[in-house]
């Protein structure tokens, strides 16, 4: 079976299992890097807003050999907890005044995303992109967010410095930054305590608190020069994916070359196509006080 037929069983095994006033259609979303996903989303009387599930991971335990009648029932536990229980006021965001506290942005990779950033606002740096979006939910189990595009400028009547001054304002406040070392990242994801007696972790990892398109938090306002000064000297920093970048001092990394094979092979072996952030590594210089490549 291939995935789309997957996706297209699952949808109508779904709907048997619902309640008769809920309906699941299929879901095609043009994700970063001109990624298209399919997934399914449950419809439900009186509310407007559904989340999207996304079935790659359950196709992998389909090929494994996991009945289908039990993937559908974890899709359907899924989404009771990332369900909304109103309906969204879509009329909101055709206000600046509105949406304006809930403005924030990402970063993307400029050249694989040339098609979206023709209709987008955006800001060149380096070698990506920073777009905007309205954070309309944040929660443990969910994210709705919407992409900020030229058409809703028009509607706001604003101008895009506007809306970049708002969403450097609010990232810091709704998407704090958190640099921590490797090892304590790895320690919290295991669910081990820190080693403190294993020589120095001279590797740090910077993203945000919820972990989510974090990468842009090295070009939050005095972010990239706090680090300078905490770690004493220059140092490399390698974008490991849309969600976090991993810092090295320069004085214990390995060339630049050699950092780029790395990166190159973790992007081709290790991340799905949509979270590659970049090819390239970058350099702060505290003398420039900015990333250069």
């Amino acid at each position: 079976m291939t995935y789309h037929q997957f996706v297209n069983e699952v949808e109508t095994k779904m709907q048997s299992f619902i309640a008769p006033n809920m309906k699941t259609c299929i879901h095609i979303a043009l994700k970063n890097n001109g990624c298209e996903r399919r997934g399914v989303m449950v419809s439900e009387e009186g509310i407007n807003i559904s989340p999207a599930i996304y079935l790659e991971e359950y196709y992998e335990q389909f090929q494994e050999g996991k009945e289908l009648d039990q993937i559908v029932e974890q899709i359907l536990e899924l989404y009771k907890e990332t369900r909304f229980h109103e309906s969204w006021e879509g009329k909101c965001v055709h206000s600046f005044e509105n949406v304006k506290p809930s403005v924030v942005y990402k970063v993307i990779n400029r050249d694989e995303n040339k098609e979206l950033l023709q209709h987008v606002p955006h800001r060149n740096v380096l070698d990506l992109a920073v777009v905007c979006y309205v954070l309309l939910d944040l929660s443990k189990h969910r994210t709705a967010v919407m992409m900020v595009r030229d058409e809703h400028l028009a509607v706001w009547n604003v101008t895009e410095d506007e809306v970049f001054c708002e969403a450097e304002k609010n990232v810091v406040r709704l998407l704090p930054a958190k640099f921590s070392t490797m090892k304590d990242v790895l320690a919290h994801m295991l669910e081990i305590p820190a080693e403190t007696d294993n020589g120095e972790d001279f590797m740090y990892v910077l993203s945000n608190e919820q972990k989510n398109f974090g990468a842009a938090c090295i070009f939050y306002e005095g972010v990239a020069e706090m680090i300078g000064e905490k770690l004493g000297e220059n140092y490399y920093v390698i974008p490991s994916s849309v969600h976090e970048v991993i810092i090295i001092p320069e004085s214990r990394a390995p060339k630049k070359c050699e950092i780029e094979e790395m990166i190159a092979e973790i992007n081709d072996t290790q991340l799905d196509t949509e979270e590659i952030l970049s090819y390239k590594v970058y350099y702060y210089s505290g003398e420039e006080k900015r990333l250069i490549m």
